[in-house]
């Protein structure tokens, strides 16, 4: 039996799991965050190294045992990052071949039935990459939100709620309940107070409140809705230009949705929807319904040079769950 290893780090946690070549996840382990942009390569090293030996420990293996490997990397964003990024994974003693991909792809892999296609990701913030047939190829943005252009994750969403909340201070545009709701939740004293306190940073408004803008947005609020539909309208144009660097616009692929913005409902998905079937009718909506730590596992497949079929991924995404909760051993 051979042995396949997957790595999902991220801001947060860093998750590894190892399965067999059927697919049936044998080991499980969690560390702290390994995004080496917030904690350096060491830091990266060390989340790798405590999330392997858990894994291993509860597979019962040794390192040798590994046929294969694939790690999700948030903030591996540039080539010129690649030789450093080598160099700590290299760290770990591993024997086996391995692949190194931003974070964003491995979402791909374990949510698009086919293993391809484009990965569209929302939460605090946002990114959208994409992964050819034959995974050779990959399409991106930057995910640098706001600075590149690039919206819309929760941050970027109460950004631009904030600046309609000005707008209609200014009496730019109508009053919009989104002015009090933000009042509220921040304990401010009044609408000048609120501006005061967000422009010095007194204030934390971020995207811990876009639930706050789509509840205003249910309620009938236009501005709310507005940013809302902005927001889906801005996730399609991310998800349209990288169907246009992978020339998929002919194609019928999936594109795996990613992110707690989602939840949000058609408010947000039907604008996002439209402006993506405008470029690519054959594009195809799923919600991502595994870890992205699945994906993962299922690139260490390939690497080596295992085939995975659905059948496989299917028995990675029902297996997991349960590693997670007993940790297998």
């Amino acid at each position: 039996m051979r042995y396949f290893l997957g790595a999902d780090l991220g801001g947060t946690k860093t998750h590894v799991l190892i399965a067999d070549e059927t697919g049936q996840v044998v080991g499980f382990g969690e560390a702290g965050p390994g995004n080496q942009q917030n904690v350096g390569y060491d830091g990266m090293y060390e989340a790798m190294r405590a999330g392997l030996e858990a894994a291993l420990y509860s597979a019962a293996l040794p390192v040798p045992a590994i046929s294969g490997a694939g790690f999700g990397i948030a903030g591996y964003d540039w080539p010129s990052e690649k030789p450093l990024m080598m160099e700590t994974i290299d760290r770990l003693g591993l024997s086996c071949p391995y692949r190194m991909v931003n974070d964003a792809v491995p979402g791909i892999v374990a949510g698009s039935q086919e293993g391809w296609g484009i990965g569209l990701v929302s939460g605090t913030g946002c990114n959208c990459w994409g992964l050819s047939p034959d995974h050779q190829r990959e399409g991106r943005v930057t995910g640098y939100g706001v600075m590149m252009g690039e919206a819309a994750g929760g941050t970027e969403l109460v950004f631009r709620a904030m600046q309609l909340v000005n707008f209609a201070w200014m009496k730019r545009i109508p009053a919009t309940a989104l002015t009090q709701a933000f009042i509220e939740a921040v304990g401010a004293s009044s609408v000048e107070d609120l501006l005061e306190g967000y422009t010095s940073y007194r204030y934390s408004i971020g995207a811990e409140l876009a639930p706050l803008v789509f509840n205003v947005a249910e309620a009938g609020d236009a501005a709310a809705c507005e940013v809302i539909h902005w927001a889906g309208c801005e996730l399609g144009e991310m998800a349209n230009a990288v169907a246009r660097q992978l020339e998929f616009e002919s194609l019928a692929f999936d594109v795996v949705l990613a992110g707690s913005m989602f939840e949000g409902g058609p408010l947000l998905t039907d604008p996002m929807r439209e402006t993506i079937l405008r470029v690519a009718p054959g594009a195809r909506f799923v919600r991502l319904d595994a870890p992205p730590v699945v994906g993962a596992v299922l690139m260490g497949m390939e690497m080596g040079s295992l085939a995975p079929d659905s059948g496989i991924r299917a028995h990675l995404v029902e297996t997991v769950q349960l590693a997670r909760q007993t940790g297998v051993r």
